[in-house]
């Protein structure tokens, strides 16, 4: 991730859709729509909503049928 980036900037939901793609790339090597409503709890139009944020801003790329982070230069915990 450039350093352009700023993850402050991102809202709580964003952040905690990234944890779920974050989670889930690294159990199983990326992360699908349906996996990532279950695990945010959110309506698939909220994940949607957030995950096409983050990929524009880099955060997260798509992957096949799914998701994956993008280059970061910050650590998740989860």
């Amino acid at each position: 991730m450039s350093e352009g980036h700023d993850v402050q900037a991102l809202s709580d939901v964003d952040i905690h859709v990234y944890e779920a793609v974050a989670s889930q790339t690294v159990e199983s090597g990326g992360a699908g729509m349906d996996g990532l409503v279950r695990a945010c709890g959110l309506t698939e139009e909220e994940v949607r909503h957030s995950v096409t944020k983050l990929v524009e801003h880099g955060y997260v790329v798509p992957r096949g049928d799914g998701y994956g982070l993008g280059p970061h230069t910050f650590e998740v915990e989860y």
